[in-house]
């Protein structure tokens, strides 16, 4: 009987490490099934996620992600496409700049590009939400790699707007260590999922650390 708090206390805690393993079992699960998802419907705009830059050129992953945009809007399944990313210090371009640009050399009329801003996926959302919704722009396809869509479609949507997934076919970050990135994902979406996206923002800047940052 001397035992028996210790033997409840070790129960607990092991009932408590079987549901936080399994909630994040269940979420990664949900991140790759979402990247793996890609609409069939029209929208409004296309929103694409910056990332990252080369002294005013996309980067690979940023190319990817640039061309899926225009190939969706050559399709004609939007008539806009709006644009995300600031820069690091030091930088003088922005991602959403450069992406502009870059589209613009590509046959879209720049009347037809929103550029935003922001250095996290809920700034990013945060810095083209209301402009699209200015323009009465609610439905957007959400072009990013396959293991940011779940988050970047979670902000989207807690800010208002109303994603479809479509995201980048083929992406070149699959040459480098994914799990990584899918263990980052996973963490910043069951995180999110509990205290909120703009919250884990605030947090994750405030303290300096990656789960927030991307996109």
């Amino acid at each position: 009987m001397i035992f028996w708090p210790l033997k409840l206390a070790a129960r607990i805690v092991s009932l408590v490490v079987l549901v936080v393993v399994g909630y994040f079992a269940v979420t990664f699960v949900q991140i790759w099934l979402t990247g793996r998802h890609h609409s069939n419907a029209n929208a409004q705009a296309i929103l694409v996620f910056g990332t990252a830059e080369l002294n005013g050129k996309p980067s690979a992953e940023l190319s990817a992600r640039l061309n899926q945009a225009l190939t969706l809007y050559d399709a004609a399944r939007a008539p806009w496409i709006a644009v995300t990313g600031g820069n690091q210090p030091g930088d003088h371009f922005t991602e959403a700049g450069v992406s502009a640009t870059y589209l613009e050399a590509h046959g879209v009329p720049k009347n037809r590009i929103i550029v935003g801003g922001g250095v996290d996926t809920w700034q990013n959302v945060q810095s083209i939400a209301g402009k699209l919704l200015a323009r009465h722009l609610t439905t957007v396809l959400v072009v990013t790699d396959p293991f940011h869509e779940d988050r970047a479609m979670a902000n989207a949507s807690a800010q208002g707007l109303i994603p479809l997934p479509a995201p980048v076919v083929n992406s070149p970050t699959v040459n480098f260590s994914l799990w990584r990135y899918y263990l980052k994902e996973t963490i910043a979406v069951g995180l999110g999922r509990l205290v909120g996206y703009g919250t884990l923002s605030s947090w994750s800047r405030g303290l300096h650390l990656p789960l927030a940052v991307g996109g």
